[in-house]
Protein backbone atom coordinates (compact mmCIF):
# COMPACT_ATOMS: atom_id res chain seq x y z
CA UNK A 1 0.00 0.00 0.00
CA UNK A 2 2.84 2.33 0.92
CA UNK A 3 4.56 1.54 -2.37
CA UNK A 4 1.41 2.36 -4.35
CA UNK A 5 1.03 5.70 -2.59
CA UNK A 6 4.65 6.53 -3.34
CA UNK A 7 4.16 5.66 -7.02
CA UNK A 8 1.06 7.84 -7.28
CA UNK A 9 2.82 10.74 -5.53
CA UNK A 10 5.82 10.43 -7.85
CA UNK A 11 3.51 10.45 -10.87
CA UNK A 12 1.84 13.64 -9.69
CA UNK A 13 5.17 15.35 -9.07
CA UNK A 14 6.46 14.22 -12.44
CA UNK A 15 3.34 15.62 -14.11
CA UNK A 16 3.74 18.95 -12.31
CA UNK A 17 7.15 19.50 -13.92
CA UNK A 18 5.51 19.58 -17.37
CA UNK A 19 2.93 22.26 -16.66
CA UNK A 20 4.80 25.35 -17.82
CA UNK A 21 6.84 23.89 -20.66
CA UNK A 22 4.52 24.16 -23.65
CA UNK A 23 3.89 27.29 -25.69
CA UNK A 24 1.69 25.69 -28.37
CA UNK A 25 -0.47 22.65 -29.08
CA UNK A 26 2.15 21.52 -31.60
CA UNK A 27 4.76 21.54 -28.82
CA UNK A 28 2.48 19.39 -26.63
CA UNK A 29 2.05 16.92 -29.48
CA UNK A 30 5.81 16.67 -30.05
CA UNK A 31 6.31 15.91 -26.36
CA UNK A 32 3.55 13.29 -26.41
CA UNK A 33 5.09 11.42 -29.34
CA UNK A 34 8.50 11.36 -27.60
CA UNK A 35 7.12 10.37 -24.19
CA UNK A 36 8.60 7.34 -22.38
CA UNK A 37 7.08 7.93 -18.94
CA UNK A 38 5.12 4.66 -18.64
CA UNK A 39 7.36 1.64 -19.19
CA UNK A 40 4.52 -0.89 -19.20
CA UNK A 41 2.57 0.97 -21.88
CA UNK A 42 5.58 1.66 -24.07
CA UNK A 43 6.62 -2.01 -23.95
CA UNK A 44 3.09 -3.11 -24.85
CA UNK A 45 2.74 -0.69 -27.78
CA UNK A 46 6.11 -1.74 -29.19
CA UNK A 47 5.20 -5.41 -28.87
CA UNK A 48 1.88 -4.90 -30.66
CA UNK A 49 3.64 -2.93 -33.41
CA UNK A 50 6.21 -5.68 -33.82
CA UNK A 51 3.90 -8.69 -33.76
CA UNK A 52 0.96 -7.04 -35.58
CA UNK A 53 -2.46 -8.47 -36.25
CA UNK A 54 -2.80 -10.87 -39.23
CA UNK A 55 -5.29 -8.45 -40.78
CA UNK A 56 -2.58 -5.75 -40.79
CA UNK A 57 0.44 -7.98 -41.38
CA UNK A 58 1.80 -5.69 -44.11
CA UNK A 59 1.14 -2.45 -42.23
CA UNK A 60 3.85 -0.37 -40.61
CA UNK A 61 2.54 0.38 -37.13
CA UNK A 62 2.98 3.78 -35.51
CA UNK A 63 3.72 2.15 -32.14
CA UNK A 64 4.31 5.44 -30.28
CA UNK A 65 2.18 7.68 -28.06
CA UNK A 66 -0.62 9.25 -30.12
CA UNK A 67 -0.93 13.06 -30.17
CA UNK A 68 -4.16 15.03 -30.21
CA UNK A 69 -5.76 15.85 -33.54
CA UNK A 70 -7.92 18.62 -34.91
CA UNK A 71 -8.60 22.33 -35.14
CA UNK A 72 -6.45 24.40 -32.77
CA UNK A 73 -9.23 27.03 -32.70
CA UNK A 74 -11.91 24.46 -31.80
CA UNK A 75 -14.93 25.16 -29.65
CA UNK A 76 -15.71 21.43 -29.37
CA UNK A 77 -13.30 19.13 -27.51
CA UNK A 78 -13.77 15.36 -27.55
CA UNK A 79 -11.99 13.33 -24.88
CA UNK A 80 -11.62 9.57 -25.31
CA UNK A 81 -9.93 6.95 -23.15
CA UNK A 82 -6.81 5.76 -25.00
CA UNK A 83 -5.58 4.60 -28.42
CA UNK A 84 -6.72 1.16 -29.55
CA UNK A 85 -3.90 -1.36 -29.98
CA UNK A 86 -4.67 -1.96 -33.68
CA UNK A 87 -6.39 1.38 -34.27
CA UNK A 88 -4.61 4.60 -33.33
CA UNK A 89 -1.54 2.66 -32.15
CA UNK A 90 -1.29 1.42 -35.74
CA UNK A 91 -2.23 4.59 -37.65
CA UNK A 92 -0.89 7.30 -35.33
CA UNK A 93 -4.11 9.36 -35.34
CA UNK A 94 -6.79 9.45 -32.66
CA UNK A 95 -9.80 7.21 -33.38
CA UNK A 96 -8.39 6.08 -36.72
CA UNK A 97 -8.33 2.51 -38.00
CA UNK A 98 -10.96 0.84 -35.81
CA UNK A 99 -14.73 0.55 -35.39
CA UNK A 100 -14.90 3.30 -32.73
CA UNK A 101 -13.31 5.69 -35.19
CA UNK A 102 -15.80 4.77 -37.90
CA UNK A 103 -18.61 5.72 -35.55
CA UNK A 104 -16.94 8.95 -34.45
CA UNK A 105 -15.85 10.41 -37.78
CA UNK A 106 -19.11 9.52 -39.49
CA UNK A 107 -20.99 11.47 -36.80
CA UNK A 108 -18.54 14.38 -36.94
CA UNK A 109 -18.97 14.58 -40.72
CA UNK A 110 -22.74 14.31 -40.43
CA UNK A 111 -22.88 17.36 -38.14
CA UNK A 112 -20.27 19.47 -39.92
CA UNK A 113 -17.19 18.90 -37.74
CA UNK A 114 -15.15 16.82 -40.23
CA UNK A 115 -14.30 17.12 -43.92
CA UNK A 116 -14.90 13.40 -44.62
CA UNK A 117 -16.91 10.57 -43.01
CA UNK A 118 -13.92 8.23 -42.61
CA UNK A 119 -10.46 8.57 -41.08
CA UNK A 120 -8.11 6.03 -42.64
CA UNK A 121 -4.57 7.25 -41.97
CA UNK A 122 -2.53 10.24 -40.78
CA UNK A 123 -2.05 11.45 -44.36
CA UNK A 124 -5.54 10.92 -45.82
CA UNK A 125 -6.27 14.65 -45.97
CA UNK A 126 -9.12 14.59 -43.47
CA UNK A 127 -9.54 17.82 -41.50
CA UNK A 128 -11.59 18.64 -38.43
CA UNK A 129 -13.52 21.91 -38.26
CA UNK A 130 -14.15 23.56 -34.88
CA UNK A 131 -13.29 20.24 -33.18
CA UNK A 132 -10.26 18.78 -31.40
CA UNK A 133 -9.83 15.16 -30.25
CA UNK A 134 -7.78 14.23 -27.19
CA UNK A 135 -7.60 11.34 -24.73
CA UNK A 136 -6.97 10.51 -21.08
CA UNK A 137 -4.03 8.24 -22.02
CA UNK A 138 -1.88 8.48 -25.17
CA UNK A 139 -0.54 4.91 -25.34
CA UNK A 140 -2.65 1.81 -25.99
CA UNK A 141 -3.08 0.00 -22.65
CA UNK A 142 -3.27 -3.80 -22.34
CA UNK A 143 -6.94 -4.91 -22.34
CA UNK A 144 -7.91 -1.23 -22.69
CA UNK A 145 -7.27 -0.75 -18.96
CA UNK A 146 -4.75 1.94 -18.00
CA UNK A 147 -3.55 1.92 -14.41
CA UNK A 148 -4.24 4.82 -12.08
CA UNK A 149 -0.63 5.98 -12.05
CA UNK A 150 -0.54 5.89 -15.88
CA UNK A 151 -3.60 8.12 -16.02
CA UNK A 152 -1.92 10.50 -13.57
CA UNK A 153 1.33 10.64 -15.54
CA UNK A 154 -0.46 11.32 -18.79
CA UNK A 155 -2.87 13.91 -17.38
CA UNK A 156 -0.35 16.74 -17.63
CA UNK A 157 -0.63 16.57 -21.44
CA UNK A 158 -4.41 16.99 -21.29
CA UNK A 159 -3.92 19.85 -18.80
CA UNK A 160 -1.53 21.55 -21.23
CA UNK A 161 -3.97 21.14 -24.11
CA UNK A 162 -6.78 22.65 -22.07
CA UNK A 163 -4.67 25.73 -21.31
CA UNK A 164 -3.77 26.17 -24.98
CA UNK A 165 -7.15 25.36 -26.56
CA UNK A 166 -8.59 28.64 -25.36
CA UNK A 167 -11.68 28.57 -27.57
CA UNK A 168 -13.22 25.39 -26.16
CA UNK A 169 -16.82 25.93 -25.06
CA UNK A 170 -18.18 22.36 -25.16
CA UNK A 171 -16.55 19.10 -24.06
CA UNK A 172 -17.87 15.66 -25.01
CA UNK A 173 -16.43 12.90 -22.81
CA UNK A 174 -16.54 9.33 -24.10
CA UNK A 175 -16.81 6.93 -21.18
CA UNK A 176 -16.58 7.35 -17.41
CA UNK A 177 -12.76 7.26 -17.21
CA UNK A 178 -12.42 9.98 -19.85
CA UNK A 179 -15.15 12.00 -18.09
CA UNK A 180 -13.46 11.90 -14.70
CA UNK A 181 -10.00 12.54 -16.10
CA UNK A 182 -11.20 15.60 -18.01
CA UNK A 183 -12.74 16.96 -14.79
CA UNK A 184 -9.41 16.40 -13.00
CA UNK A 185 -7.30 17.92 -15.79
CA UNK A 186 -9.59 20.96 -15.97
CA UNK A 187 -9.45 21.42 -12.19
CA UNK A 188 -13.17 20.91 -11.55
CA UNK A 189 -12.70 17.62 -9.72
CA UNK A 190 -10.71 19.48 -7.08
CA UNK A 191 -12.84 22.64 -6.98
CA UNK A 192 -16.27 21.02 -6.84
CA UNK A 193 -17.51 18.84 -4.03
CA UNK A 194 -18.53 15.26 -4.98
CA UNK A 195 -22.24 16.05 -5.14
CA UNK A 196 -21.61 19.07 -7.38
CA UNK A 197 -19.45 17.39 -10.01
CA UNK A 198 -21.10 16.75 -13.39
CA UNK A 199 -22.24 13.15 -13.30
CA UNK A 200 -21.46 10.58 -15.94
CA UNK A 201 -24.32 9.03 -17.87
CA UNK A 202 -25.13 8.93 -21.55
CA UNK A 203 -26.48 12.34 -22.53
CA UNK A 204 -25.87 13.88 -19.09
CA UNK A 205 -25.08 17.56 -19.61
CA UNK A 206 -23.94 20.32 -17.26
CA UNK A 207 -22.77 23.89 -17.53
CA UNK A 208 -19.80 24.68 -15.30
CA UNK A 209 -19.28 28.01 -13.50
CA UNK A 210 -16.98 29.32 -16.27
CA UNK A 211 -19.66 28.67 -18.93
CA UNK A 212 -18.10 25.48 -20.35
CA UNK A 213 -20.68 22.81 -21.17
CA UNK A 214 -19.74 19.16 -20.60
CA UNK A 215 -21.73 16.36 -22.25
CA UNK A 216 -21.14 12.72 -21.34
CA UNK A 217 -21.58 9.82 -23.75
CA UNK A 218 -21.03 6.10 -23.77
CA UNK A 219 -17.86 5.23 -25.66
CA UNK A 220 -18.48 3.86 -29.18
CA UNK A 221 -16.54 0.68 -28.37
CA UNK A 222 -17.76 -2.61 -29.82
CA UNK A 223 -18.86 -3.82 -26.40
CA UNK A 224 -21.30 -0.89 -26.36
CA UNK A 225 -22.32 -0.75 -30.03
CA UNK A 226 -22.59 -4.51 -30.64
CA UNK A 227 -24.75 -5.03 -27.56
CA UNK A 228 -27.12 -2.15 -28.27
CA UNK A 229 -26.10 -0.23 -25.19
CA UNK A 230 -25.16 2.56 -27.60
CA UNK A 231 -27.30 2.85 -30.72
CA UNK A 232 -26.81 5.08 -33.76
CA UNK A 233 -29.77 7.19 -32.70
CA UNK A 234 -28.28 7.72 -29.23
CA UNK A 235 -24.89 8.53 -30.75
CA UNK A 236 -26.22 10.98 -33.33
CA UNK A 237 -28.26 12.72 -30.63
CA UNK A 238 -25.04 13.65 -28.81
CA UNK A 239 -23.56 15.45 -31.81
CA UNK A 240 -26.84 16.95 -32.93
CA UNK A 241 -27.12 18.49 -29.49
CA UNK A 242 -23.46 19.54 -29.53
CA UNK A 243 -24.05 21.42 -32.77
CA UNK A 244 -27.17 23.06 -31.32
CA UNK A 245 -25.30 24.18 -28.17
CA UNK A 246 -22.51 25.74 -30.24
CA UNK A 247 -24.78 27.56 -32.66
CA UNK A 248 -25.67 31.01 -31.46
CA UNK A 249 -29.31 31.20 -30.46
CA UNK A 250 -29.88 27.45 -30.83
CA UNK A 251 -30.89 26.06 -27.40
CA UNK A 252 -30.07 22.50 -26.37
CA UNK A 253 -32.83 19.91 -26.61
CA UNK A 254 -33.31 19.89 -22.86
CA UNK A 255 -32.25 22.33 -20.10
CA UNK A 256 -28.72 22.19 -18.77
CA UNK A 257 -27.85 21.37 -15.19
CA UNK A 258 -25.93 24.31 -13.73
CA UNK A 259 -23.00 23.49 -11.45
CA UNK A 260 -21.92 26.10 -8.92
CA UNK A 261 -19.13 25.44 -6.40
CA UNK A 262 -19.68 26.22 -2.73
CA UNK A 263 -17.08 28.42 -1.05
CA UNK A 264 -16.10 25.99 1.68
CA UNK A 265 -17.25 22.89 3.54
CA UNK A 266 -18.03 25.00 6.59
CA UNK A 267 -20.67 26.81 4.51
CA UNK A 268 -22.37 23.63 3.29
CA UNK A 269 -25.51 24.15 5.37
CA UNK A 270 -25.86 27.74 4.16
CA UNK A 271 -25.20 26.66 0.58
CA UNK A 272 -27.87 23.99 0.89
CA UNK A 273 -30.45 26.51 2.00
CA UNK A 274 -29.51 28.82 -0.87
CA UNK A 275 -29.82 25.96 -3.33
CA UNK A 276 -33.28 25.15 -1.97
CA UNK A 277 -34.34 28.77 -2.33
CA UNK A 278 -32.92 28.97 -5.85
CA UNK A 279 -34.76 25.82 -6.89
CA UNK A 280 -37.98 27.26 -5.55
CA UNK A 281 -37.47 30.43 -7.63
CA UNK A 282 -36.77 28.64 -10.93
CA UNK A 283 -39.26 25.81 -10.42
CA UNK A 284 -36.81 22.92 -10.12
CA UNK A 285 -33.14 21.92 -9.96
CA UNK A 286 -32.38 23.22 -13.47
CA UNK A 287 -32.11 26.94 -14.21
CA UNK A 288 -34.17 28.43 -17.04
CA UNK A 289 -33.20 30.92 -19.68
CA UNK A 290 -29.47 30.20 -19.68
CA UNK A 291 -27.57 31.71 -22.56
CA UNK A 292 -24.38 30.56 -24.25
CA UNK A 293 -21.46 32.83 -25.11
CA UNK A 294 -21.75 33.85 -28.76
CA UNK A 295 -19.37 32.38 -31.33
CA UNK A 296 -18.01 35.86 -31.93
CA UNK A 297 -17.01 36.20 -28.29
CA UNK A 298 -15.13 32.90 -28.23
CA UNK A 299 -11.36 33.22 -28.15
CA UNK A 300 -10.08 31.21 -31.15
CA UNK A 301 -6.70 29.46 -30.52
CA UNK A 302 -5.54 24.84 -31.32
CA UNK A 303 -15.93 -0.89 -18.50
CA UNK A 304 -13.54 0.18 -20.99
CA UNK A 305 -13.27 1.34 -24.56
CA UNK A 306 -10.43 2.91 -26.49
CA UNK A 307 -9.95 5.57 -29.10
Amino acid sequence: MKGKAKTARAALLEGATFRCVFSSVAAVNRAIVACERCARLRAYCRRVARDRKPEFATSVYWGRPVPGFGDAAARLLIVGLAPAAHGANRTGRMFTGDSSGRWLYEALYRYGFASAPQSVSRDDGLMLRDCYISAAVRCAPPANRPRREELQRCRSYLEAELRLLGGVRLVVTLGRIAHENWLKAAGWWQRLRPGERPRFGHGATARLPDGTVVMASYHPSRQNTNTGRLTRAMWYAVFKRARAVLEQGAPPERPLRVVRPTTSRSNSRLAGSRTTARRARVGGPVGRGLSRPSAASAHRTPGPGSS
